[in-house]
């Protein structure tokens, strides 16, 4: 029993795994949904109450789901010190702490309760999946974009400084400009006057459209084999479902 109860909660089970997950995603959206009404004026006391209750029954149903977790596995202290592990009991503490306290800090604790929906979401693995295949050449352009902005703060200070001095007071204030010019946002808050300034800040907006676009390419292009390997292992997975059912009858 312990054993098939942890296929459940962990999501590794043919049949329930996938529906356990689905019935955890209404209820943290739920909850996030009753968290939000409650901030609206003139609520009745009746529906305040209401959704008192629900909030009650959802951090009720949090706190069996983390026990059942440290149950279940094979490492609990490995569980319980990880990522998710972490999220999952910060999910439902803040509640159980503002009864003692009924400060406001800890009600706040409470909207982290969104990063537990990430748990639940089937395509999260697909995004960790394309970190995997792209984490080195992000890096790179990282590293590329970074000298950049240093170049472009440099380039920027040395032609306009001595036109607005107010503006481009020095390299770490030339940053600014540097990042939004290199994203292509351009507030209008610092922009170039001099003709020299001015052709420095072209020729920086057109590296700027290629800096924006080469990680966009890249993501997409692992999402596109990421989505082909979740598709390989659902057909894999529908075939052991379909031997399981033919094994059981």
């Amino acid at each position: 029993m312990k054993k098939q109860i942890g296929a459940i909660v962990w999501g590794t089970h043919p049949r329930y795994g996938h529906l356990y997950d689905y019935i955890m995603f209404g209820v943290i959206s739920l909850s996030v949904l009753a968290m939000s009404i409650q901030t609206l004026p003139d609520i009745s006391n009746e529906l305040m109450r209401g959704l008192s209750l629900s909030n009650t029954v959802v951090v009720a149903i949090f706190t069996i789901e983390y026990l059942v977790r440290i149950w279940t596995t094979d490492k609990p202290l490995r569980y319980i010190f990880s990522f998710w592990g972490l999220v999952d009991l910060v999910a439902f503490l803040p509640y159980w702490l503002s009864i003692g306290t009924g400060t406001h800090v800890v009600r706040l604790l409470r909207l982290l309760r969104l990063i537990k929906l990430l748990r639940y979401m089937t395509a999260i693995d697909r995004v960790r999946r394309v970190a995997e295949l792209v984490w080195k050449e992000l890096l790179i352009f990282l590293s590329f974009a970074a000298l950049m902005l240093v170049i472009t703060a440099v380039g920027i200070y040395n032609f306009e400084n001595a036109a607005q001095p107010d503006v481009f007071k020095s390299i770490p204030h030339s940053l600014w400009f540097a990042v939004t010019t290199l994203t292509t946002v351009g507030y209008g808050d610092a922009y170039p006057i001099t003709a020299g300034g001015k052709f420095f800040t072209f020729i920086i907006l057109m590296i700027g459209l290629g800096v924006v676009a080469l990680p966009a390419g890249l993501i997409s292009a692992a999402f596109m084999q990421a989505r082909e390997e979740h598709e390989r292992e659902r057909r894999e997975s529908q075939a052991d479902r379909e031997k399981l059912d033919e094994t059981q009858q």
